[in-house]
């Protein structure tokens, strides 16, 4: 989807990038790299899972039409993040009981874009995610979400429970979705301003976010297996506010 992605060479801008908190689709590296500004940029994509690959310095002349690469180019998704308190002024003046979708740490791009199609089509107000420890935003999440993700409002905060602090000064419940909890989904009432939270596939949601959280509920099962997986979950929830807004 080259169409929807800018390039960016140089190893220093590729890193100044990362810290900005620029949404990073992937990092193509030439093969046998070295350096000491290289091992860096590999040490963020590490600590920021950022998807890479090591090819020939040919692939690297093509993508950057022979400009200064250094070695390095990277591919950014052209989807435009929003800020949270400009969506919530907006909100406040035209919709009584808005709806929000927190996504704490979900790391598959696939179960990213499915939540993301999802979420458009559920009628969410805005996707919140923390700039670090997300999957990006890159042509597969996009893909997958059918092209929701350019629908959506999207919201990036440094942590989710900046957002929670912010939403709750705005009078909206804050309900996550999580097997830690004897209360039903279907026992909790959704018609108000709700921020519905979702947890990373392998961790749930983080214990912080728990703990400030309005409620806990649970999407009873009755099989052997014990856990949905997040996009069901996500989904499964957020018909269960559609039923209830009728």
């Amino acid at each position: 989807m080259d169409k929807d992605t800018t390039k960016i060479f140089g190893l220093r801008a590729i890193m100044e990038a990362i810290d900005s908190g620029q949404e990073i689709e992937k990092i193509y590296l030439q093969k046998e790299i070295q350096g000491s500004l290289a091992k860096a940029l590999q040490h963020k994509i590490n600590e920021h899972n950022i998807s890479f690959s090591y090819v020939p310095v040919e692939k690297l002349h093509k993508l950057s039409k022979f400009q200064n690469h250094q070695g390095a180019v990277a591919k950014t998704s052209s989807i435009t993040f929003k800020d949270l308190d400009e969506v919530l002024s907006a909100l406040s003046d035209v919709k009584a009981s808005p709806l929000f979708l927190l996504l704490d740490q979900i790391s598959d791009v696939r179960n990213l874009g499915a939540i993301l199609r999802t979420a458009e089509c559920t009628g969410v107000d805005a996707v919140i995610l923390p700039s670090h420890g997300s999957a990006p935003i890159n042509a597969d999440a996009i893909k997958t979400s059918a092209g929701a993700a350019f629908s959506l409002s999207i919201c990036k905060v440094n942590h989710v429970l900046d957002a929670i602090y912010q939403l709750k000064a705005h009078d909206i419940q804050i309900v996550s979705v999580t097997e830690k909890s004897d209360k039903s989904i279907f026992d909790i009432d959704f018609t108000g301003p709700t921020a519905l939270v979702m947890g990373s596939e392998h961790k749930g949601i983080s214990t912080s976010v728990l703990k400030n959280s309005d409620h806990k509920a649970k999407l009873p099962l009755f099989g052997s297996i014990e856990s949905l997986n997040v996009s069901v979950a996500c989904g499964a929830a957020l018909y269960e506010i559609v039923r209830q807004r009728g």
